[in-house]
């Protein structure tokens, strides 16, 4: 934007004044407007104009007429009823979040079941209409927890119950419910799980895809000294917090913040403006307890103070509509805020109004920011609950509070009602008192550990079988040779992981699959043996274990246990913060087969002349990722985009295809001793794995027009300019496994592979006496 700013604030409380302070100081504005304004904000580029905040038709009228190019709501509800539309549609940008994304503010049920959805940390809850009242009294009777009783839609910050009893809770359910204590507010109403710990109050500029937090505040909600009486829009809030360690801001933004930012854009809504979210610093980590989609008041009083002076307000604000917030500077200055509210006598109650206002010359550092005042005949006179807030900066937090209340006591009113005690839990805390530690706070929860083994244990049940009883829980697996019925058996094992196909699964949120896969990489190697896999153990490590996640990923792997005949026994769940990035994992699985000794693959009879049979793979398995993300990235198309070569199907779907378990096909035609040998086709394709079962001094030829070349490999190819011999030491190519078979048995085994259902079998090569691997009819794949 290289025009100079003409800027319209709506709203007129002390938020909005210090928005307009701050604003004014931009050498990019050149005129700012406050509709209503108060009997503070015009001054020096400001002016006030008699518009109420609801009042759209003239707001916009306005706007035009004074060629306003950016605009500021102050206020939840005119972001809640679509004054950003209302502004777009006439061309005219506007810092604050669409309609569909002031939801978060304005239905407290749909922010919670995104929370859900998104996995993001917070209170247990319920949500209940009015019609379900009787439904609600029985959740809060039988729950077996303290309570907190949330009005879902807008209540002008008042609409939280906390009671403290199952009795006081019934009661709130009454008053909110069916007397309408908080009129359509509450038609919808969040019964939430009482958390406990310090509050945060974390204020954030977004872009839609980046999120920048400022220092982190505390409020004071209730009217009394202590935390004590009812609550307030806010008396008091001091940033930065010093409980806000560089530790939970670095949890609140990777668990909480940045999930959010992305969740909103995924779901369609990508949120820009400023998300102001609450949090509650539990034993177990920070839980969110409601976002807000605006500027806090009066967190906004000192947080304007923290801006350094070459953070410009306006440019930052210009960057989040532009979509390019990363291009900015946000710094903040060294020291600590203070905003202090100056009310009317009575509230949160009925007072009076019209009271004159003194405010003299204060100290320096300390600013005077008008929210409930107007001006009249006889100057400035009281016109709401909050009237003024005084906020001071200062190097210490003492120093900044001696500052502020150095500044309240030098204005006057008459019935004027202040807090002596803003940020008396921060000061409560010497500077050598230490907060007792736990393994939650470290960022592991045993709860959640427990919650998984809880969610696996069908899946795990399932893949019991002789010689395993299909439990998990203790210290190590058992399995029962003498049960499984071998008699001179050798052991096989066999350990792999799933490379970067991870990430696929990771980035298109599909994690039921690779499970399988992990579970086939080892047990197909084990096969290559003759060996028939008994038991499978598995690894699963994170920075912070989601359990859905996890149990996603262990079903997959008890499914492809039981593709494979065999039981999954036990594994590791390894939870490490700061030991992985975000909601990246890693699996690792670990494969223990047996065989009888005189059937132990390679048999050393392989001669030159034996027939190489391929057994078909079902897509790219899970060698070659990198080199198959990075010809995606050529082509253009992401994971969620139509695959190119395959009707009804995506990009993601085909690379997240399971890879092929050739147990039950190939197990009977090894028991019966009619293979010598076998190749399971991963990394290092047909030319690395082949001769890997071989007898020195012997090799094999591979004719690649043996079988048609399948779609995908086709693509690869084409998109990414692989030469045919890339490809054929890369990939399987549509062959998972490759079987040496004397000739005279060749149709013997055929017809053992199509009773165990795999009725398609390609001849695609001999051994021969000739080291290494001939690739023939190379022209049919170009």
């Amino acid at each position: 934007m290289s025009e100079p700013l003409r800027v319209l604030i709506i709203g007129g409380g002390g938020r909005e004044h210090a928005l307009a302070w701050r604003l004014a100081q931009s050498p990019l504005v050149e005129a700012i407007y406050v509709a209503p304004g108060n009997g503070g904000t015009a001054g020096d580029k400001v002016t006030n104009v008699p518009v109420k905040a609801d009042d759209f038709e003239t707001l916009i009228k306005l706007a035009v007429e004074a060629k306003v190019n950016l605009v500021v709501p102050g206020p939840e509800q005119p972001l809640v009823d679509g004054v950003e539309a209302v502004f777009r549609k006439v061309g005219i940008p506007v810092f604050g979040p669409t309609k569909m994304a002031a939801r978060m503010e304005g239905s407290k049920a749909f922010s919670k079941e995104f929370m859900a959805r998104h996995r993001i940390p917070t209170a247990l809850y319920r949500t209940f209409t009015v019609k379900e009242y009787d439904e609600a009294v029985k959740y809060v009777e039988a729950c077996g927890h303290r309570v907190v009783l949330k009005a879902s839609g807008l209540a002008a910050g008042k609409g939280v119950l906390i009671p403290p009893t199952t009795a006081e809770a019934i009661q709130g359910l009454k008053e909110i419910m069916l007397e309408r204590a908080f009129g359509t507010a509450g038609d919808e109403v969040v019964v939430e799980e009482y958390l406990e710990g310090p509050e945060l109050s974390v204020l954030a500029f977004s872009d839609g895809y980046t999120i920048v937090p400022l220092p982190a505040a505390q409020d004071h909600k209730r009217i009394g000294e202590g935390d004590i009486g009812p609550n307030t829009g806010g008396m008091g809030a001091y940033a930065p917090a010093p409980v806000a360690t560089s530790d939970v801001m670095t949890r609140i933004m990777k668990e909480s913040l940045q999930p959010s930012i992305d969740g909103m854009r995924r779901e369609g809504f990508p949120f820009v403006g400023l998300l102001f979210t609450g949090f509650m610093l539990t034993s177990s980590g920070p839980k969110v307890l409601e976002y807000n989609v605006r500027f806090g008041d009066p967190e906004t009083e000192a947080l304007m103070l923290l801006l350094s002076d070459d953070s410009d307000l306006a440019g930052i604000m210009v960057a989040c509509v532009e979509r390019r917030l990363d291009s900015v500077k946000l710094s903040f200055k060294p020291g600590y805020a203070v905003s202090i509210v100056l009310a009317s006598a009575g509230y949160p109650g009925s007072y009076s109004k019209g009271k004159a206002i003194t405010v003299p010359e204060l100290p320096k550092g300390v600013h005077a920011f008008h929210a409930g005042t107007s001006t009249s005949d006889d100057g400035v006179v009281t016109a709401g609950g909050r009237v003024i807030v005084l906020s001071a900066t200062a190097s210490t937090l003492e120093e900044a509070l001696r500052l502020a209340y150095q500044g309240c006591d030098a204005v006057s009113f008459e019935g004027k009602t202040l807090r002596r005690d803003i940020a008396h839990r921060a000061l409560s805390q010497s500077s050598s008192q230490k907060t007792s530690l736990t393994y939650a706070s470290a960022g592991v929860s045993v709860d959640a550990g427990n919650a998984l083994v809880e969610a696996i244990k069908p899946a795990v049940k399932s893949t019991q079988r002789p010689g395993a009883d299909g439990e998990i829980g203790g210290f190590g697996g058992c399995f029962d040779l003498k049960a499984a019925g071998f008699s001179d058996p050798l052991l096989v094992s066999g350990t792999d992981g799933v490379g970067t196909k991870l990430r696929v699964a990771i980035e298109c949120g599909k994690h039921d699959t690779v499970g399988i896969d992990l579970v086939a990489m080892s047990v197909n190697d084990l096969m290559v043996q003759g060996a028939e896999p008994l038991y499978f153990l598995d690894y699963y490590g994170c920075s912070k274990l989601e359990v859905d996640v996890c149990a996603d990923v262990v079903k997959g792997i008890a499914e492809g246990c039981r593709q494979a005949g065999c039981a999954l026994i036990g594994g590791e769940t390894a939870e490490m913060p700061g030991m992985y990035q975000g909601d990246d994992y890693d699996l690792a699985g670990f494969a223990v087969g047996a065989v009888e000794r005189h059937l132990l693959l390679p048999q050393p009879n392989i001669n030159p002349g034996d027939v190489l049979l391929g057994v078909p793979s079902s897509g790219i398995h899970s060698n070659g990722f990198s080199l198959v993300r990075k010809i995606l990235q050529r082509s253009g198309l992401t994971y969620a985009s139509p695959a190119p070569f395959s009707l009804n199907t995506t990009m993601g779907d085909v690379l997240l295809e399971p890879t092929r378990i050739y147990i039950k096909s190939l197990l009977p035609a090894c028991r019966a001793g009619l293979i010598k040998g076998m190749s399971h086709i991963t990394g290092g394709g047909f030319t690395e794995n082949i001769p890997r079962v071989l007898p020195k001094g012997l090799g094999c030829y591979v004719d690649l027009a043996a079988w048609e070349h399948p779609p995908v490999f086709r693509w690869l190819m084409e998109v990414g300019n692989v030469a045919p011999h890339e490809m054929a030491r890369t990939f399987n190519n549509g062959i998972g496994m490759v079987l040496i078979v004397g000739e005279s048995q060749v149709n013997e085994v055929k017809q053992s592979l199509r009773e165990a259902g795999t009725p398609v079998i390609y001849e695609m090569g001999k051994i021969t006496d000739v080291p290494g691997v001939e690739l023939r009819g190379v022209e049919s794949w170009k």
